[in-house]
């Protein structure tokens, strides 16, 4: 039984009480991804997706030293006006808490919640990874190692498209987390259906992803899944057309002596001044489609659970 400072809203609660399928969702997209008020609109058109897919949604969030699974309507209010909320990773998590700040869960922070309130899928845009240069930087996402030891299934439009993706697949493969394309050989890019790359594997329903997943738990293996869900064909930008943008902003940032964690919010700036907001539509599309498909996992493993 977990002492973790756990805080479920009454949905979730009620949820959870009669064995219905919860989908996680990250808070950093609502703090650090956009401004208010389109963050909040955002996170509750997220939310309403996953209802009308047939599952509860849980966005995880810390305050005042708990930690929040799904927030009441006045509580992600609050939120989407926080604006110095920390970003928060497995490092600052505790200390986050322990301080009662107000903290926003990055990817690896959000497993880490899940895991804690029994919440086996989690939807987000897309995962951090390996960033380029990193032969010099070492700079590589807590995600990738997240994944390797909390054992939630995490439904993502691939990698950010502005990291190193080959390498992010060999550090995925090292560590031993599952890289599952849905519906297709090639591993997406974020705002492209594909990125150059094949896909580790393939699932074509959402139910093989479920059983997948159960399977790891009697096997007793650690870590998660990486459910790599191209985005909708009508949202994307084709890899030819972001390709060249990414390299333009990327050449701004070294020329600007961008570096660390300042990196990542600088270069998406970028890419939606490039793209004239282009980017940005195509990320909440995204992001929708993930929630679909994650609440249709949720049910799935639900299901056989409860079976």
């Amino acid at each position: 039984m977990t002492e973790a400072p756990l805080i479920f809203s009454a949905e979730v609660a009620d949820a959870r009480a009669q064995g219905a399928p919860i989908v996680a969702l990250e808070s950093t997209i609502i703090t650090h991804g956009m401004p208010y008020p389109q963050n909040l609109e955002t996170a509750r058109a997220v939310e309403a997706e996953i209802r009308r897919a047939g599952a509860v949604p849980a966005t995880i969030a810390l305050m005042d030293g708990n930690i929040h699974i799904g927030l009441e309507p006045e509580t992600l209010d609050r939120l989407a006006q926080t604006p110095d909320a920390m970003k928060v990773s497995r490092a600052d998590l505790a200390v986050c808490l322990a301080k009662g700040a107000t903290g926003a869960t990055t990817v690896a922070a959000t497993m880490i919640c899940a895991h804690l309130a029994g919440i086996a899928v989690f939807a987000t845009g897309g995962i951090g990874g390996v960033h380029r240069g990193a032969e010099e930087s070492f700079d590589i996402s807590a995600d990738l190692l997240e994944l390797a030891q909390t054992p939630v299934t995490v439904v993502a439009a691939g990698a950010k498209a502005i990291l190193d993706l080959p390498k992010t697949l060999e550090v995925l493969e090292t560590h031993g987390v599952p890289v599952i394309a849905y519906g297709q050989d090639e591993f997406p890019a974020f705002w492209s259906r594909g990125s150059g790359l094949p896909a580790p594997l393939r699932a074509d329903s959402a139910a093989e992803i479920a059983q997948a997943q159960l399977m790891r738990a009697r096997l007793g293996l650690p870590g998660g899944q990486l459910v790599a869900n191209p985005i909708p064909t009508e949202a994307e930008i084709p890899r030819e057309e972001i390709v060249p943008v990414i390299e333009a902003a990327l050449s701004e940032a070294e020329a600007q002596g961008i570096a660390a964690k300042a990196v990542t919010p600088f270069l998406l700036q970028r890419i939606f001044e490039l793209t004239s907001g282009r980017s940005l539509q195509a990320n909440i599309a995204l992001v929708l489609n993930n929630a679909r498909l994650a609440a249709a996992i949720a049910g799935e493993i639900a299901s056989a659970t409860r079976g």
